[in-house]
């Protein structure tokens, strides 16, 4: 059974000559977007750079399965068992002001306690936790720092750009093509481009009702991998709110999200797909979905959400202050491509960029406990 699954190696990851120097700019860029967010921002606090506002911080337990194939009990997976677990809901823009007018991308940052091994943050080893920094769709719209660069610009300035109305729009479709000017013809960013295009179409929904993605590759202990945390069947059948409508009101995922969990428990299946065929599922190319047909994605825990009440202002003071990071993982589930590998330093300096801005202790909890009480 093993033979069809891609093994990792090193060099299945490109190497590009000038991805330290773009990521300095990346990240000198973002901390200068989250000092100027204190004023500019709306509340009066450093923001995020991405996944500015957050919809609710959440108790959970993650039920790591029994008899689980080899080629998919591996890393954290070879050890059944259960671990405490927080869950941070947000919305995928850098902006935070109603929901009306951000978007329907969304995002579950994940973190397990007690995870054995080292993280992959060399100022954060012994941590004991494990995060997932995912969002509602399969595909991410940049491939290269180079290219993230102006996209990152062009996010940031959004609002600037669709408040001219169709001009503006056009203007922000056609820099985001031509990379601001700086692009040859021949290189245009289509694929990135259709790639946004396909997820700006993404209706707006429960957040209990989404699917979220790593989008980009990891390595799975032997193997590559995506994960994805999807509703689990029963627990969507019971969801009473299923109709978000963007016009109604202009704040939804919340509301929303706090009254499910008043009213029920919930649970979310975490599933891994392992890479078959490197040229129809790229590690460096984003852009492009994982066809399931190749290799369908396989459950390998369960994530259960308690019946609880998130409603207090505490509870979103208390989700602000963490941090979530892909990189925050053991060495047997390191995230692959040029992409994944940018967010380990833009995420760390961010993270304390935004902490040191609001006055906030910058450090990982020990438990779910130690952030939410007993």
């Amino acid at each position: 059974m093993s033979a069809q699954f891609v093994r990792y190696t090193p060099d299945v990851e490109n190497d590009d000559p000038d991805f330290d120097r773009n990521v300095q700019t990346v990240i000198e860029k973002t901390e200068s977007y989250i000092a100027e967010s204190v004023e500019a921002g709306g509340t009066g606090r450093a923001l995020r750079d991405a996944h500015a506002k957050g919809y609710g911080l959440v108790r959970g337990e993650v039920e790591i399965l029994d008899g689980l194939p080899p080629e998919y009990a591996q890393g954290i997976y070879a050890t059944p068992g259960t671990h405490d677990a927080l869950i941070r809901f947000s919305n995928g823009s850098p902006h935070a002001g109603a929901d009306a007018r951000l978007g329907a991308a969304t995002g579950l940052a994940l973190k397990m306690f007690d995870i054995p091994g080292p993280t992959l943050l060399a100022d954060e080893p012994d941590t004991g936790t494990f995060d997932y920094a995912n969002i509602n769709g399969p595909i991410f719209f940049c491939n290269t720092v180079e290219h993230y660069l102006f996209i990152q610009e062009l996010f940031l300035n959004a609002p600037a750009y669709f408040a001219q109305g169709r001009p503006g729009a056009r203007r922000f479709f056609t820099e985001f093509v031509t990379g601001k000017g700086t692009l040859d013809q021949d290189n245009w960013a289509w694929d990135e481009f259709l790639a946004f295009l396909r997820l700006s179409k993404t209706p707006p929904a429960n957040l209990l009702l989404s699917s979220y993605w790593t989008m980009g590759a990891v390595r799975h202990g032997d193997y590559i991998a995506k994960v994805r945390i999807t509703p689990d069947p029963s627990s969507a059948a019971a969801v009473v709110r299923r109709t978000i409508d963007p016009t109604s009101t202009e704040e939804f995922f919340r509301p929303a999200l706090q009254a499910e969990l008043q009213e029920r428990p919930y649970a979310f299946d975490i599933q891994v797909q392992l890479c078959t065929d490197l040229d129809r599922m790229p590690v460096e190319d984003t852009t492009v979905e994982w066809p399931e047909q190749l290799s369908p994605s396989v459950t390998v825990a369960k994530l259960r959400l308690p019946q609880q009440d998130i409603s207090g202002p505490e509870n979103l003071e208390k989700m602000d202050a963490l941090s979530f990071t892909p990189w925050r993982v053991t060495a047997e589930h390191a995230p692959l491509g040029n992409i994944m590998r940018a967010r380990k330093e833009v995420y760390r300096r961010s993270s304390i960029a935004r902490h040191k801005l609001n006055q906030q202790p910058r450090a990982e909890p020990c438990s779910a406990d130690e952030v939410l009480g007993t």
